[in-house]
């Protein structure tokens, strides 16, 4: 299974990079967050690939649930977020992916991230561990242990509040604070690069849930404030703050 979304996620790529190489138009939907044509055009060849993969299976996207098209999920159901990091997207920084998963049961079993302005292929699967393809070939991806001088935080680019970042890691060792955008986040604590990613603003399910699955199959953990962790297929499926980690995070009381 974790081939052909890898494939499907490459072909979206393909058709955003052609989108990236040009002038890029701006539009706006109703709650102001930017949206352009690599978004329509790379949800539209994932839809259509999802379904001959998975027959039957619902498909909840971020472009079409803003036009109201929501299907109703049951255990098993994906998530797509076509061009998360939009804004990223436009600035022309790279940090841009395609986020594909499969929920089953609430959990993220399976996962893609493809950030393919950086040349970057995050996957993992439940129970398969997690990969990173890049320019060197394809590994194996592990989470790993803080190191004695305190922990690399990675935070949005985008969307931090530094205010609320400084807050929540008072009293917290940390060596580095780094930004990045879109899901690349979680696959930056998978891969070893960073140690923690708490998220304290809105997210949408298609806007974690690849990034999460990658997570939990190198070893690592997303925990929302109350310390459980974090479901999928939510009313309105809207996410609360929380923390990705690579380690054995608790939350201070």
């Amino acid at each position: 299974m974790l081939a052909p979304v890898c494939d499907i996620a490459r072909i979206a790529g393909r058709a955003i990079l052609e989108i990236y190489g040009r002038e890029i138009v701006v539009q706006h939907k109703q709650d102001a967050s930017p949206v352009t044509e690599a978004d329509a055009r790379a949800e539209a060849l994932i839809l259509e690939a999802l379904g001959a993969l998975l027959p039957g299976v619902p498909v909840v996207a971020e472009e079409s649930v803003s036009q109201g098209r929501i299907p109703a999920v049951g255990d098993s159901f994906w998530l797509v977020d076509p061009l998360d990091g939009t804004k990223e997207f436009i600035n022309r920084n790279g940090e841009f992916t395609v986020n594909i998963a499969l929920v089953r049961q609430g959990v993220p079993v399976l996962g893609v991230v493809l950030a393919p302005a950086l040349g970057r292929l995050f996957a993992g699967m439940a129970g398969a561990g997690a990969t990173l393809e890049d320019a060197a070939g394809c590994r194996s991806i592990r989470v790993r242990e803080p190191g004695a001088d305190g922990l690399v935080v990675v935070g949005s680019r985008s969307h931090g509040d530094a205010a609320a970042m400084d807050a929540f890691l008072g009293g917290t060792r940390v060596a580095a604070l780094r930004g990045a955008g879109s899901s690349l986040k979680f696959c930056l604590v998978a891969a070893a690069e960073a140690d923690l990613y708490p998220r304290l603003g809105r997210t949408m399910e298609w806007d974690t849930a690849a990034g999460h699955a990658v997570l939990l199959a190198a070893g690592g953990r997303v925990l929302t404030r109350e310390g459980q962790a974090l479901r999928y297929g939510k009313a309105g499926f809207e996410n609360p703050h929380f923390v990705a980690a690579g380690f054995d995070w608790q939350f201070s009381s």
